[in-house]
């Protein structure tokens, strides 16, 4: 087992402890924060030469999963910034180093193009409003996906679609207007961030669609939004593998109404908690097979379109899996995980917030189906 997933285990109980206080403020608290990148777990994906951890893939779900296990919430903020720190192996390395180099650095931000970038004498300016800016609060800096705009006009591809980049933007640039009142998550700090006339040199910019990386390692062959997906699908698990943990612990010490025994000697009791730990199992040893089949792939030089499928579509069933999971789970707790202090309830909003991500959206199963069919389909994002 990695140092690194040990590490994240040894966090876990001490984020549970504080998931009502992480709920409560609607956002990571700072020090939680700051307690994840002094044990490095935001540097998962920077390249080594940057002193980062440059994880295999499965490694990285071990840990994002584990500290999901903790609190979904923190996990999905560890998640965004360990995967927007992608963007290290693509810029230029004075960027890389200015941007990435420091060891408590935390990024994040929104890959979605809802900005315009104008360019003008080297530098973009960049403008927009970007939602679901998860962790934003605790960044040091954030990126904007922007629309690249010239003469007043989108500039577009050769395919007549305007070409977008990511833009990274330092954290005192950029305004977080407090917008995230939602029902799941809610510990994230997913709100809006704004931007208006910030300056962006050219070259500290990233399309994952159209650059390539400029480090040489597998992880950096590894598809960048199939890694985005399979973060996802780890949180998903975490969050899932700790309702049913919870739900077991519940229907133990649960005596239903009129009855003398305890709801885990009831027949169905059993049979649902074990069905719903036999789809968990099953939905993740198949994510970490369609991990296994591209690692090896990008060990040997490149990642077949067929395996990039598989890994979203892995992801995709896993996350939506573990939302039917936890939703088993919560039926399980009975009348006591309606309760605000049930863990069950959270559990359960929390997963089902998780489905509403593009990555593990139920369109991914045409995408997936269509490439596996061998059928014309949009694969950038593969």
């Amino acid at each position: 087992m990695s140092r690194l997933v040990s590490v994240a285990r040894e966090l876990a109980p001490a984020l549970a402890a504080r998931a009502d206080e992480i709920e409560a403020a609607r956002r990571l608290p700072a020090d939680i924060a700051a307690k994840l990148a002094e044990a490095g777990l935001y540097r998962l994906a920077i390249p080594k030469s940057l002193a980062g951890h440059e994880l295999p893939p499965d490694e990285m779900f071990a840990v994002l999963e584990a500290v999901a296990e903790g609190d979904a919430s923190a996990g999905w903020c560890l998640m965004i910034g360990a995967t927007t720190a992608l963007v290290a192996a693509y810029l230029p390395r004075a960027h890389a180093e200015a941007v990435l180099g420091p060891r408590d650095v935390i990024t994040g931000g929104v890959f979605a193009p809802m900005g315009r970038a104008v360019r003008a004498n080297g530098h973009y300016r960049v403008s927009g409003r970007w939602s679901w800016a998860s962790g934003s609060a605790n960044c040091h800096w954030l990126v904007g996906g922007a629309v690249l705009v010239e003469g007043g006009k989108p500039v577009c591809d050769a395919e007549g679609r305007p070409r977008h980049r990511m833009m990274l933007m330092p954290r005192a640039a950029v305004e977080l207007p407090d917008t995230w009142h939602a029902a799941g998550l809610k510990g994230t700090g997913s709100g809006d961030m704004v931007a208006q006339d910030v300056e962006v040199p050219a070259d500290r910019s990233v399309s994952l669609l159209e650059d390539r990386p400029t480090e040489p390692g597998p992880l950096y062959r590894f598809p960048a939004f199939g890694l985005l997906a399979l973060g996802i699908a780890a949180v998903a698990s975490g969050n899932a593998r700790a309702a049913l943990d919870a739900a077991a612990g519940v229907v133990a010490q649960r005596r239903p109404m009129g009855s003398s025994r305890a709801a885990a000697e009831r027949a169905t009791v059993q049979a649902d908690l074990a069905r719903a730990e036999a789809q968990w199992m099953a939905a993740r040893a198949g994510v970490l097979a369609a991990v296994a089949l591209a690692w090896d792939e990008a060990l040997g030089g490149g990642i077949r379109l067929a395996t990039r499928a598989r890994l979203r579509l892995a992801a995709t069933h896993m996350t939506r899996t573990a939302a039917d999971v936890t939703r088993t789970a919560y039926d399980l707790g009975g009348g006591s995980a309606l309760y605000l202090e049930s863990p069950l309830q959270r559990r359960f909003r929390d997963a089902h917030a998780m489905t509403q991500h593009v990555m593990v959206q139920g369109a991914t199963y045409e995408l997936a189906g269509r490439v596996l069919l061998g059928l014309p389909a949009e694969t950038g994002m593969l």
